[in-house]
């Protein structure tokens, strides 16, 4: 009996962290950029449960001095103290930190041996030039090939609606609208496959607008492009 009880009480705590893995998880990164996000969205949890726990430890303070001497409570004091103080110790500190974070997310032009792909988004697939490849530039449909250990800045942009560029494992999205170019930087940790979706409502066909990410060690990379089709001027 006992221990049927206490297999409830752990499948219940275990249950919310069977979503922490899987393709689609941003909490389990395989790259820099998704596990700096990783590392902010477990700061910001960390500091939303401790400025609920102080806010929640003030106002039973003020019940139970309430009760004990009726005229002492102030409410503006206890206002001020819950409302200000508290918030401010807990979210300065997170608010720099979410700002450095962004910072190294950018796409600083200064990086080195920076891998250009350009995506293009419609309604309902993702297509993929590969400019630098060598014999000239290539080119895939719902499928995106990376060299792993590198960064790699993809130019994405829509030629219809408004798209959402997203690889989970691998960090944040962005959006691709037509007419503009965005600009994000991603690398993968090792070689791999992985999964991207659109993150953006795009219309009648946009929960099967995903795609195939396939991250290559060095020495398949090229090869792997030499083999997708060429693209057509």
């Amino acid at each position: 009996m006992r221990r049927g009880r206490a297999g409830c009480i752990a499948a219940v705590v275990t249950m919310p962290l069977a979503g922490c893995s899987g393709p689609l998880s941003t909490l389990d990164p395989a790259g820099p950029s998704a596990a700096a996000i990783a590392e902010l969205w477990w700061a910001m949890l960390a500091g939303s449960i401790a400025l609920f726990g102080l806010v929640m430890t003030l106002l039973l303070w003020t019940f139970l001095r309430a009760n004990a001497h009726p005229s002492s409570p102030r409410p503006k004091l206890w206002l001020a103290g819950g409302g200000l103080v508290l918030p401010a110790l807990v979210l300065t500190p997170l608010l720099a930190y979410g700002l450095l974070t962004g910072e190294r997310l950018l796409a600083h032009p200064r990086a080195a041996e920076v891998t250009r792909i350009e995506v293009e988004a419609r309604q309902w697939q993702w297509n993929f030039r590969y400019p630098a490849a060598a014999g000239g530039p290539r080119m895939s449909v719902n499928e995106l090939h990376l060299p792993a250990g590198r960064p790699v800045d993809l130019h994405v942009g829509s030629a219809d609606v408004i798209h959402g560029f997203w690889i989970p494992r691998l960090g944040g999205k962005i959006d691709a609208i037509p007419g503009h170019i965005n600009v994000i930087r991603l690398s993968a940790d090792r070689p791999g496959v992985y999964r991207g979706v659109c993150a953006e409502f795009c219309g009648g066909g946009h929960t099967a607008m995903d795609f195939r990410v396939e991250a290559h060690s060095d020495d398949s990379y090229e090869d792997r492009l030499r083999e997708l089709p060429r693209d057509r001027p």
